[in-house]
């Protein structure tokens, strides 16, 4: 998931919510939405990855 903050960047939290804190993780903070969905997808396949 992908939130535009105050200050004009872009953060990419897990889809999931961690058990010990109730919130999103942080996976990153970037600069434009298009370098930030690119990370998701870097995300996506390392997590298919055997």
């Amino acid at each position: 998931m992908i939130r535009k903050l105050a200050n004009g960047e872009y953060r990419l939290y897990s889809r999931k919510t961690d058990p010990k804190t109730g919130k999103r993780r942080n996976l990153g903070t970037f600069g434009t939405r298009q370098a930030a969905e690119q990370h998701e997808r870097e995300v996506q396949l390392f997590k298919r990855r055997g």
